[in-house]
């Protein structure tokens, strides 16, 4: 057999090798990477901060439904949707997962005028001990909503943080 012929048939062995490995894994499947199931999430209004200062917010608890797939451990993409009639992207960036969503109406200025706010969680794996633990299924971070500047006639970003917790049911 001829030098041409062994390497044409190495060749259509590995892609026949690799077709057989790509068939093998389901679809999506990404070697547990990513968020995916159904959350209990909560928002600590207690220890709000409204523009750096301490002041308490009403809290918030939901159940959202997370999709994500992955091409690696940090490059991820899906979708949150949450049982108070939202769905926003989430995404991975620095080993940190975003999820950000427009509020509609989120503030009103004296006069009545609605303020929108963009909210944005910043949500990371956390262990028992309080550390990363990439393989748990408890999250931890923050939730912040930033409204414009120059709304209800202030020169300021209104900006509302506060802590946030997020685990699989």
């Amino acid at each position: 057999m001829s030098a041409s012929r062994v390497r044409a048939s190495a060749v259509i062995a590995t892609a026949a090798l690799a077709a057989a490995l790509v068939a093998a894994s389901p679809a999506g499947a990404n070697d547990g990477w990513g968020i995916n199931g159904t959350f209990a999430t909560s928002s600590n209004g207690d220890f709000a901060k409204v523009n750096e200062r301490f002041q308490d917010q009403p809290g918030e608890r939901s159940t959202w439904t997370i999709t994500t797939q992955c091409v690696s451990p940090t490059e991820c993409t899906g979708t949150v949707t949450s049982d108070k009639g939202w769905s926003a992207p989430i995404y991975t960036t620095s080993g940190l997962y975003f999820v950000k969503r427009v509020v509609p109406n989120w503030r009103f200025c004296a006069d009545g005028q609605p303020v929108e706010g963009l909210q944005v969680y910043k949500i990371y794996p956390v262990g028992f001990d309080g550390h990363v633990d990439a393989s748990s299924d408890e999250y931890t971070g923050e939730d912040q909503t930033l409204g414009p500047s120059g709304s209800c006639g202030r020169n300021q970003w209104p900006t509302v943080r506060m802590p946030f917790y997020m685990k699989k049911i």
